[in-house]
């Protein structure tokens, strides 16, 4: 039987039965820069034309992920988020970012047009 993500135990007559998450095991731990694969891309979809930087393939803990984020936008003076192991910058700095990571040691790659 699959698990979906959607499905939630509601009721269990094991009283001592507890109900455990197997998303908070998956990432326990940062990477060191040069096992990192980190892929590039543009994006303007779902954003009423407006073109966004993505950087994906990050493997980390969010705190981790949260910094990296906050180092990309302020090297390139522009704001961002990051949700959902994705680090989005507002802007096209496909070039800009791509400089900044290799220079931290991250492998990188463009994806794209």
């Amino acid at each position: 039987m699959s698990r979906n993500k959607n499905n939630r135990i509601v009721f269990s007559t094991n009283p001592d039965y507890e109900y455990q998450d197997d998303e908070l095991d998956e990432q326990a731990e940062t990477l060191p820069p040069q096992q990192q694969k980190l892929t590039i891309l543009l994006d303007k979809k779902q954003r009423k034309g407006k073109k966004v930087t993505l950087v994906t393939g990050f493997v980390s803990t969010s705190d981790d992920l949260k910094e990296l984020g906050k180092t990309l936008k302020s090297k390139c003076g522009v704001g961002g988020s990051v949700k959902d192991g994705q680090i989005l910058v507002q802007g096209d700095f496909k070039g800009k970012i791509k400089t900044i990571l290799e220079g931290m040691g991250y492998k990188c790659k463009l994806s794209g047009g």
